[in-house]
């Protein structure tokens, strides 16, 4: 039924808890994983001070996409573990916009979010807009 989950990841514990849903879902139907992270690149002044704090030999390290690869890195090898192919996607913008977007792209059949921020009665909850704009069906799992 499901041959491509996706699922959207911040590095936060309540968005591994989501992951963790998306590993379980994507094992049972020995489906393709991709894993979404969706960022803002930190500022020239952010990677600056970042940079200052570590020896000279490394600070050529430091670049805006370094957290996001970590983050997906620790999802990859979680799902890579559990023997699933998977596959992780990085993009800049704005989170629910892009995780949609990525989700027709990708084909995916089932996109797993985390339900922080679903009770918000503003407007910006990155759950509510993907369950409303999503191009498949959406689960939304209890991560908080």
């Amino acid at each position: 039924m499901f041959n491509t989950v996706a699922v959207g990841t911040d590095g936060t514990e309540t968005a591994d808890k989501a992951v963790g849903v998306a590993l379980d879902i994507a094992q049972r139907y020995q489906a393709r994983l991709l894993i979404f992270s969706v960022y803002t690149p930190a500022s020239l002044k952010q990677l600056e001070k970042e940079r200052e704090q570590l020896p000279e030999e490394v600070q050529w390290t430091i670049h805006a996409s370094r957290r996001v690869d970590a983050i997906l890195g620790v999802a990859l090898e979680r799902a890579r573990a559990l023997g699933l192919q998977s596959e992780a996607v990085a993009r800049q913008g704005e989170p629910a916009e892009v995780i949609c977007e990525l989700a027709s792209e990708y084909n995916v059949d089932l996109l797993v979010i985390g339900n922080k921020g679903m009770n918000r009665r503003v407007l910006g909850s990155v759950p509510k807009s993907v369950c409303q704009h999503a191009p498949c069906s959406v689960v939304v799992a209890k991560t908080t």
